[in-house]
């Protein structure tokens, strides 16, 4: 019997949930505010004396590209632009004047997934016709094409057959690692760039991508996908960990494909069998609710790992307007999903932050980027059949491109410091060279004389 105090002694302690009905989209856009406004209170980039599109620590640079992403389809699933203005501010900071999001302040740590999940956020700004950059800076879908250039020209057939490494720089760990989120985010982008643009170059890409994925046997007879495998014995040894992301941006990828190509059966099987894969993700109790299954039953979800999940309702949901056949599949799970996580959201001053166990359909205690993006993404995909697929070149796209973009790599070493050298230098430099040359001879002379 239910107790009406006790639901009132529940309001007066702050606990009550995200109130989320999902037949009444503004009310899922209301609640889509409060977790995505929740979720800023960690961002501090667009303050005087930040640097605009970093998260602080415990945070890695690639989780603020993802976030970002998150923010462009917030605008474009509510209509809100309240945050539009950081967004671009981060995204156009970290681009950098190639557009290649490579900031010689991240060397030490960027991997390749690092850059595509920045790229990500100017992809989904090109084909959702966010509001294109200022004159002089490259347009978004020319920031993608950047991106692609840079990876496509690390494409490593020296090892392996092919694949990107984890790393782009060889002194950072995991440089002889072929992951497959960095193969898979590749591919990804080659396929929405073939669908923005109609360059059949990029077709190749996505095409080989794929291939080399299967081949090299990251993905399971079950349609799943290992972590990656490491060039040193040759890819033949896996990391078998399965994570909710991976099965996303392939599923994402042969939706993109099987549109790309008029429905051919071949990409549409793959679709569907990707699909049909990612029910593992998802619980029998509470039914159809997604959870990260590496992870969250023995509680070692680390910091990149909360996020996760977010990113496979993100994708299953675009994978709705690539592959519409998928909708009737995709729709309940993730709306369990959305509902289960809005419970988790009762944590906070504000009583918004969310937890990272939706299936305990309560707040845990954590405040977490990750867990609130994660809670957002869910919420906002439920309204993906409320909003047009995404543009192309010819279906109304605005975005500026450049598919020579990032071809011409920087002059300096990442974060070599040079400068100018004048010829008050060059005297400078010559007086210190004769001062110098007198302290070494009177300071040995000594030796000599004995």
């Amino acid at each position: 019997m239910r107790r009406p105090w006790l639901t009132i002694l529940a309001l007066l302690a702050g606990v009550q949930a995200i109130d989320l009905n999902l037949d009444d989209p503004e009310n899922v856009k209301k609640a889509c505010r409060a977790v995505a406004k929740d979720m800023l209170t960690h961002y501090t980039g667009m303050n005087p004396g930040d640097v605009p599109g970093n998260l602080p620590d415990p945070y890695y640079w690639w989780e603020a590209g993802a976030m970002f992403t998150a923010l462009v389809d917030y605008w474009f699933y509510t209509g809100d632009d309240t945050w539009n203005d950081i967004t671009t501010q981060g995204l156009l900071w970290q681009a950098g004047d190639l557009g290649t999001y490579m900031p010689t302040n991240q060397t030490r740590t960027e991997g390749n997934d690092d850059q595509a999940f920045w790229a990500f956020a100017a992809m989904s700004a090109a084909e959702r016709n966010f509001p294109n950059p200022p004159e002089g800076s490259p347009g978004w879908l020319a920031q993608v094409q950047a991106v692609f250039n840079t990876q496509a020209a690390r494409w490593d057939a020296g090892t392996c057959g092919g694949g990107l490494r984890w790393q782009i720089f060889t002194w950072n760990n995991g440089y002889t690692y072929k992951n497959t989120i960095s193969n898979g985010c590749f591919f990804d982008l080659a396929a929405r760039l073939a669908m923005y643009t109609g360059n059949s170059t990029y077709t190749e890409w996505a095409q080989r991508a794929w291939d080399w994925t299967i081949d090299i046997g990251l993905m399971t007879e079950e349609f799943l996908f290992y972590d990656g495998a490491d060039e040193r014995n040759n890819c033949t040894q896996f990391n078998q960990i399965e994570w909710t992301y991976n099965s996303g941006v392939y599923l994402h990828g042969a939706a993109t494909m099987y549109n790309l190509t008029k429905g051919d059966p071949v990409w549409k099987e793959r679709t569907q069998n990707l699909l049909k894969a990612t029910d593992v993700f998802f619980k029998d109790e509470p039914k159809d609710v997604m959870y990260e299954r590496a992870c969250e039953p023995i509680n070692t979800c680390e910091v990149d790992q909360r996020s996760f999940k977010g990113y496979l309702a993100r994708w299953m949901a675009k994978t709705t307007q690539m592959a519409p056949f998928t909708y009737d599949r995709v729709m309940p799970k993730l709306r369990a999903s959305a509902k289960a996580a809005a419970k988790t959201c009762t944590g906070g001053k504000s009583h918004t932050t969310c937890g990272l166990k939706w299936s305990d359909q309560k707040w845990d205690g954590l405040r977490d980027v990750g867990s609130q993006m994660a809670a957002l993404e869910v919420m906002q995909s439920t309204l993906i059949a409320r909003v047009d697929p995404p543009v192309t070149n010819d279906t109304g796209g605005t975005s500026k491109g450049n598919p020579e973009g990032g071809a011409k790599p920087p002059k300096q070493t990442p974060g070599r410091f040079t400068t100018h050298v004048t010829t008050a230098d060059r005297a400078g430099a010559g007086i210190l060279t004769i001062l110098m040359a007198l302290f070494v001879t009177g300071t040995t002379g000594w030796l000599l004389y004995d």
